[in-house]
């Protein structure tokens, strides 16, 4: 699946029904989703691979289209 600036701001929305909206990657995708700067998004994709992988696959489900 390819994690676009759209796709990672549906994976902020997950998560923060998942984890909540104060969530370290909750906030670090968000960020991404809104400047798409290289920065942002490695940040935000190196914190959502240290979620755990329950949290992983549950916003990954919710997002499928």
């Amino acid at each position: 699946m390819k994690i676009d600036r759209a796709a990672m701001g549906r994976l902020a929305n997950a998560l923060a029904f998942i984890c909540g909206a104060d969530h370290a990657t909750t906030i670090a995708l968000k960020a991404a989703s809104d400047t798409g700067t290289d920065k942002d998004i490695k940040a935000a994709r190196t914190l959502f691979m240290r979620l755990k992988p329950s949290e992983r696959k549950g916003a990954l489900e919710m997002i499928k289209d």
